[in-house]
């Protein structure tokens, strides 16, 4: 089964992951901690085009989550520019996702807030999310096995 495309959130939250080093890597497998540090997610890749992961947009909504689009960042198979990552730098996902009861408009409206407020070139950002969007829709990523719960927790 094929990886739906993600909400664009979900490429904030996996830059923020990455300028937050929540993310460690051996070999094709990955732990990634939750942006509140209470829980971590697990991920697999066949080095391809199969990946796993037991996130809740992975589990619950079929789509790539940020867990896998940092980790696939990482891996070389998404590009991305390490220049704004520290843009994104301590957000606490969580909290905000919270806040705005999963409205992931409202969410990036508020990100973008804090990214302004921090000195960085919100449009700049934004051209930056669109190229690794375009990335993702054309990765044709698939499921990797059997999809697993998220764990449960803060």
């Amino acid at each position: 089964m094929k990886w739906k495309t993600p909400p664009r959130i979900k490429i904030y939250e996996a830059l923020g992951c990455i300028a937050d080093n929540r993310i460690e890597i051996n070999g094709n497998e990955g732990k990634i901690f939750s942006s509140s540090l209470g829980k971590f997610y697990s991920i697999k890749y066949d080095g391809k085009d199969s990946i796993m992961c037991n996130d809740n947009g992975s589990y619950w909504g079929n789509y790539l989550g940020y867990p896998q689009i940092a980790f696939l960042m990482l891996k070389d198979k998404i590009k991305y520019n390490s220049k704004f990552i520290d843009a994104l730098k301590g957000i606490k996902w969580k909290d905000i996702n919270t806040k705005f009861k999963n409205d992931y408009e409202k969410t990036e409206h508020y990100v973008l807030e804090t990214v302004k407020e921090r000195g960085f070139n919100v449009n700049e950002l934004m051209e930056e999310v669109d190229n690794i969007f375009e990335q993702i829709k054309k990765l044709k990523m698939v499921f990797l096995g059997e999809k697993t719960k998220p764990p449960s927790g803060y």
